[in-house]
């Protein structure tokens, strides 16, 4: 059957909505009349076709939700037809129907983007699921669209993805907040898009023109995120063979992001609180102090407030930062949003890989619907992007979910999961064996990073990508 959380929410007819428009393009008026009673009785509007050149010319003149188009046509064939539907409408439904079901034509028909396969005479129960199914989709996608058009009408907000009420007001207070110079914090888990969310508030500040500077605190150790955003002068240390900006004078009259701003040291702290008190730094080894125009966005997944009670943040930097606060909800507080994200991230890997259009599975929606999340968008990124790397149908099903998502054991990937994809296993031992380093090196990234003989950013991106959640031992 097809997925309530979804199909339920886009019926065929419904108050306030118009009922889904279906096309079908078959030459024999018996199936076209069946096909019509049937789909009608469930509140579809329908349109026929005879030819595939008339069918076209309908889909020219009007939007559908959906085309039933039979392989074996008079004049353009089938495939000749849905051919020129991808030119026209890439993201448009099609299933396709014949009396030829063999499986050389449903892989032909599937590789050139038909969203299904049916084979007369059909069951109508299932005929009905797969239409739900397909309309529900091209539903979702319109409504994707039409919210990045109404975003970006109202705000320039690039890749922000929702319509769940948390996100609404989170929208509506980043467009509140953005024309101030006000320093903003904002708060939220690991893969909540806060640096989108820094993103939007500069694009839509006056500082839009000049640059958006980030920077993560968490990824460098003291003295070198103290050069990163203050710069030095040549001699300052060893190293510095030459002198060098900081971020701070990067960022002039733009926006400064501080991302993991609770993992700084107090001394670090200090000179932040200076910048935001003063507008004033002075380069490291430096005697001459600059004067910078920066509006600073800090970040944090950690409770600042808990810090300052434990002595590790500092109370009047973090009543500094704390002027305008946005908190994201975890991706598990707004679930409505999981199918437009799909199809947000199917469209952009898609497009990346240099693949045809793709879609979810009923079946594979289940679980990306009733999946926690714990590294939150981020992670749902990962999981779309590894799927559509590993497809090669249009249709991508619970195979291809990794089994962290399926509730697969993946702890006994190795003996009680023989049919594991490769992805699974590599996956696996790589978040162990990263695991198992950090944990040697008192969860002190920089040193794991040189053991493995990696660069420190490198390490980050695969933290990030495994959703290895970082323990603060031994960081006071």
């Amino acid at each position: 059957m097809a997925d309530s959380a979804v199909i339920e929410r886009i019926p065929a007819s419904q108050e306030g909505a118009a009922p889904a428009s279906i096309l079908i393009i078959d030459d024999e008026s018996e199936i076209r009349e069946s096909l019509q009673t049937l789909l009608e009785l469930e509140g579809y509007r329908i349109e026929t076709a005879e030819t595939g050149e008339d069918g076209l010319a309908q889909i020219a003149g009007r939007p559908f939700d959906l085309v039933l188009l039979d392989l074996a046509l008079p004049g353009k064939n089938g495939m000749e037809v849905l051919a020129e539907i991808r030119e026209k409408d890439p993201q448009l439904a099609v299933i396709m129907i014949t009396a030829y079901g063999t499986v050389e034509n449903a892989v032909n028909a599937m590789q050139a983007g038909a969203t299904n396969f049916i084979q007369k005479p059909w069951d109508n129960e299932k005929l009905l699921a797969d239409v739900r199914s397909a309309v529900a989709r091209r539903r979702v996608e319109e409504e994707n669209v039409q919210l990045k058009r109404a975003l970006k009408q109202r705000y320039n907000f690039q890749n922000i993805i929702g319509k769940s009420e948390p996100m609404l007001r989170i929208l509506d207070l980043v467009g509140q907040v953005a024309p101030s110079r006000s320093t903003v914090l904002i708060m939220g888990e690991s893969g909540t898009g806060k640096e989108l969310i820094a993103k939007a508030i500069h694009m839509n500040s006056p500082r839009k023109e000049r640059p958006f500077v980030p920077v993560n605190a968490g990824s460098m150790p003291t003295d070198l995120l103290e050069s990163t955003l203050f710069g030095h002068v040549k001699g300052a240390f060893t190293s510095a063979v030459v002198s060098k900006k900081g971020l701070f004078e990067v960022a002039d009259r733009g926006t400064l992001f501080l991302d993991e701003i609770g993992t700084m040291s107090l001394e670090t702290q200090a000179k932040i609180l200076r910048v935001l008190q003063d507008r004033k730094f002075m380069h490291l080894g430096g005697v001459h102090e600059m004067q910078v125009d920066v509006r600073v966005i800090a970040a944090t997944n950690v409770d600042l407030k808990k810090l300052v009670q434990e002595g590790r943040f500092r109370e009047d930097l973090y009543y500094r930062l704390n002027v305008i606060t946005i908190e994201l909800p975890p991706l598990r507080s707004r679930r409505e949003d999981i199918p437009l994200l799909v199809e947000h991230f199917l469209q952009k890997f898609c497009a990346e890989n240099g693949q045809p259009s793709k879609h979810v599975s009923t079946d594979a929606l289940h679980p990306l619907l009733d999946y926690d999340w714990p590294g939150n968008v981020r992670e749902l990124e990962n999981v779309v992007e590894r799927a559509v790397v590993l497809s090669s149908a249009p249709t991508i099903g619970v195979d291809l979910l990794p089994a962290s998502v399926t509730g697969r054991d993946a702890g006994r990937v190795f003996d009680s999961r023989p049919d594991a994809s490769l992805f699974d296993i590599v996956e696996d031992c790589e978040r162990r064996i990263i695991v198992t380093m950090l944990e040697r090196c008192n969860w002190n990234q920089t040193e794991a990073a040189d053991r493995f003989h990696i660069p420190l950013s490198t390490l980050n991106q695969k933290i990030k990508r495994l959703n290895i959640e970082i323990k603060r031992k031994g960081r006071e």
